[in-house]
């Protein structure tokens, strides 16, 4: 039997998650699959959470994140389309990262490298910010709001994008601009109703160039 390593524990509780979703993924049920006691898994994943983020990071960093020439129209549209098709083979992947509380740093890496696809595209910070909030869980294949809109310490937000700069350039970049820039066409911050008009008129007008296409 194959020594028991992080990577083996979380490769199976993805096949296991696949197999009986969430709700058969279980610390007790996993170490029978590995044929092990449950202790044993404990000096791999501290606890279900860490064992959550970890397959949520197996599936989302299969994704393809290289370097993608040409337009950013049919770049980012293909991006999404390969997160899609990762998250209906592992159904159980949207319903775990809505779960939790804090992105996950696959996750995280994943939406730097939208955001970047956008920017470099042409975008400016503040449209790339209404473009995320009208694409929602679609940027990474399904269909759910991204963001946690509940009010958090303005300090500590600042802090943390300052601490992912260099990790996750292009978020930060977006998440400082936001939360000081008072020339964005709704103010610093964000505006639900805003978000809402944006995406609802975004989606009126390609409906009216399909009309008239007809």
């Amino acid at each position: 039997m194959a020594r028991l390593s992080r990577e083996r524990v979380l490769e199976a509780a993805v096949a296991l998650a696949d197999e009986a979703g969430l709700d058969g993924l279980s610390m007790r049920r996993l170490a029978t699959e590995l044929g092990v006691v449950p202790m044993a898994l404990y000096k791999h994943v501290a606890n279900k959470d860490e064992l959550l983020d970890g397959i949520i990071d197996t599936v989302v960093g299969e994704i393809d994140l290289g370097p993608v020439e040409g337009d950013w129209r049919p770049a980012v549209r293909a991006r999404i389309l390969t997160a899609r098709a990762q998250m209906l083979r592992h159904p159980w992947a949207s319903g775990a990262i809505e779960s939790r509380r804090n992105p996950t740093p696959a996750v995280l890496a994943y939406m730097n490298s939208v955001i970047g696809l956008l920017r470099t595209g042409g975008f400016t910070v503040d449209l790339v910010h209404h473009a995320i909030h009208t694409l929602g869980s679609r940027i990474l294949g399904f269909s759910q709001e991204l963001f946690d809109d509940t009010p958090a310490d303005p300090g500590a937000q600042e802090a943390a994008a300052h601490a992912m700069k260099d990790t996750f350039p292009w978020l930060a970049e977006m998440a400082l601009q936001v939360a000081h820039d008072e020339k964005s066409i709704v103010g610093s911050g964000c505006d639900d109703q805003f978000e809402f008009e944006f995406a609802l008129d975004l989606l009126l007008d390609g409906l009216e160039r399909l009309r008239s296409a007809v």
